[in-house]
């Protein structure tokens, strides 16, 4: 039987020695410039014993920026620092995947060049939501996005144009292969929704074929690059994260895609959701979070290559999903914060600590960063 602890082969030539992934986590903790730092070679080194390492999101280019203090991947300097990180995951055995974004109008004008406008889908404002950002002050706090104007066809070429050389950026810094950010209200998820894409040109929301153009044609050109076997794609089907409105097209929108990255022969594709037990179907949040059993199965049937979960497992419920055949690989987020020795710690039964969230985007230095120690070592201090 499959379990965690079970080796896995990603798009068919990456060998993973186990099915736990260290889930995309931002952390904020890049230096000026927007740089990976020595800091952050020690964080994801110490987590090397996952199967695969999803980096936090690295912006594409300086407008692609929606929050403080994340790193890019279109600067020389930044491809220095990110080579320091691979080289300690790889250092360590590890595996280890670029997540590559633009977050649209999820952003601020504080962080955009020259304080222009973030680049939306539409023009509608994510006028619910906070993005990580300056204030009028300069003090970096949580400030609401700022009004986006309208992509021309001209910017959404530019746009693909820069994940491709971002791509190319990830092989030169030493990644395993790349992740393509298409969840979470970013702007990726902001085309594929078709409430909110109310746009009228061969990227509108209107059709399967024009709201999914743009994270097709992206997901080509870092195939191209790359090859498609280090290419990935995450999606977060029914999410209402950063003002996402509902879309009654979700579920017809999430089959096609599935069936052209399997035509693709991606090597993986990541669902931020946790499957429901059958008897709790009816919960509130459903829509929120979950896909149902059926959709599920729809998922594993039309997409051969290789599925991760992501949303809220442990060891017990990774199992049981695991057992369903309709996943091949659990992403743990959180956990990994706080336990650096995760997969020893699930492999051995051992206590999972939970981090004070308080931690996640301060700037102390190794502080509830790096400074969480393995089980190991508090057994024997």
């Amino acid at each position: 039987m499959v379990n965690l602890l079970t080796p896995h082969t990603l798009g068919g030539k990456i060998s993973l020695k186990n099915r736990v992934v260290m889930a995309p986590m931002t952390r904020a903790r890049s230096s000026e410039g927007d740089v990976p730092t020595a800091l952050m070679a020690k964080y994801y080194s110490q987590r090397a014993s996952a199967g695969l390492i999803i980096t936090e999101a690295a912006d594409v280019s300086p407008h692609s920026k929606g929050y403080a203090r994340t790193p890019g991947i279109y600067s020389q300097a930044q491809i220095q620092g990110w080579r320091r990180v691979t080289d300690e995951v790889h250092r360590n055995a590890g595996r280890i995947f670029a997540q590559l974004w633009h977050v649209g109008r999820m952003a601020h004008t504080s962080l955009m060049p020259n304080g222009e406008a973030p680049w939306g889908v539409t023009d509608e404002a994510a006028s619910e939501s906070d993005v990580f950002a300056y204030d009028a002050e300069g003090r970096a706090t949580f400030v609401r996005a700022s009004q986006p104007r309208q992509m021309s066809i001209e910017d959404v070429s530019h746009v693909v144009n820069e994940f491709a050389q971002a791509a190319k950026n990830a092989d030169v810094a030493g990644f395993d292969g790349v992740e393509i950010h298409g969840a979470n209200g970013y702007l990726v998820d902001q085309f594929i929704n078709s409430t909110l894409n109310t746009r009228t040109d061969c990227y509108g929301g209107q059709t399967l074929e024009s709201r999914t153009r743009f994270l097709l044609e992206v997901v080509d050109a870092a195939a191209a690059v790359l090859g498609p076997d280090r290419v990935g794609v995450r999606l977060s089907p029914f999410g209402r994260f950063n003002s996402m409105p509902e879309d009654p097209k979700v579920e017809e929108t999430l089959l096609y895609l599935c069936a052209q990255l399997d035509r693709r022969n991606i090597a993986y594709v990541h669902m931020v959701y946790q499957l429901m037990p059958s008897g709790n179907m009816n919960s509130s949040d459903f829509n929120q979070r979950h896909l149902s059993n059926d959709l599920v199965q729809k998922i594993r049937y039309i997409y051969k290559g290789t599925i991760i979960w992501c949303g809220g497992f442990d060891k017990t419920s990774g199992k049981v999903a695991l057992d369903t055949w309709n996943v091949d690989l659990i992403a743990f987020g959180r956990p990994f914060v706080g336990n650096p020795d995760l997969v020893k710690r699930l492999q051995n039964n051992w206590p999972v600590i939970e981090a004070d969230p308080s931690s996640y985007y301060t700037r102390n230095g190794e502080v509830g960063y790096t400074d969480f120690p393995n089980y190991l070592s508090l057994q024997f201090s």
